[in-house]
């Protein structure tokens, strides 16, 4: 199971899970199944219902294919299209729980799902697949060469998530809180601040506590009042739970 480092924007590293080879053959074959129904669907209603086949007959070739090509495209355009609604998700990767991220800490854009989405071809049609499964079980980052050439991964979202790994925390009704300008962070901003003070708490890590510490000065215009780094994030997560849990 790879682990991938990712800096986000705030510069701030967070962890993620690479999706397995397995995961990623579950959305594979989720989404190939969703095609081969839509590909039934179009058959059947060609032919069984409209009786279509005689008209069919009396086009050359050329219109045959054209006529077949316009039907299929949504087959064709299917990984890109939903990955870019989806945000890095098609159907399969929704139900399996895997999703497509830079690795560069940014959202993946519509130039890096085509450029997936045209390495399929290499990937998955060449060698009945090999091409792509070999490489994700052997690149470190878990990437196929649509992923290495577009700067992507797919991780997994299925982490065993509790109250520690989320930006919740447990706060009493007598709560009074010391920080107003905490609102100006972000749900994402204190979940990332939460995963890193937990980590660097446990490894006794002063050198991150005050990098945190610094940036959320920064960001907000909070000043410190503790003098304490633990303490000051401690009341900074709190703070933030009580006003947006009373906005």
């Amino acid at each position: 199971m790879s682990e991938l480092s990712i800096n986000t924007t705030q510069n701030v590293k967070i962890n993620f899970i690479a999706a397995s080879a397995g995961e990623r053959l579950g959305a594979y074959f989720i989404d190939l199944f969703i095609k081969i129904c839509y590909i039934i669907t179009i058959l059947v209603l060609f032919f069984s219902v409209f009786k279509l086949e005689r008209w069919f007959n009396t086009l050359d070739d050329w219109s045959v294919g054209a006529i077949f090509i316009i039907f299929f495209f949504p087959i064709m355009i299917y990984s890109i299209t939903l990955e870019s609604i989806f945000e890095g998700q098609s159907i399969g990767k929704k139900i399996v729980k895997i999703k497509v991220v830079k690795i560069d800490g940014y959202q993946a854009g519509f130039g890096d799902y085509l450029i997936r989405w045209f390495f399929r071809m290499i990937d998955f049609s060449s060698f009945y697949g090999l091409v792509g499964f070999i490489t994700i079980i052997t690149s470190k980052k878990s990437q196929r060469l649509g992923d290495m050439a577009a700067g992507t991964a797919v991780i997994t979202l299925k982490n065993k998530i509790n109250i520690s790994h989320t930006i919740l925390e447990e706060i009493g009704d007598a709560y009074v809180p010391t920080y107003p300008l905490v609102i100006k962070l972000s749900d994402n901003d204190v979940r990332i601040i939460k995963e890193n003070f937990h980590r660097a708490e446990a490894k006794n890590d002063h050198e991150v506590l005050y990098k945190l510490v610094a940036k959320i000065e920064s960001v907000t215009g909070i000043k410190n009042q503790s003098g304490n780094s633990s303490d000051f994030l401690r009341v900074i997560i709190k703070d933030y739970n009580f006003y947006t849990q009373n906005m």
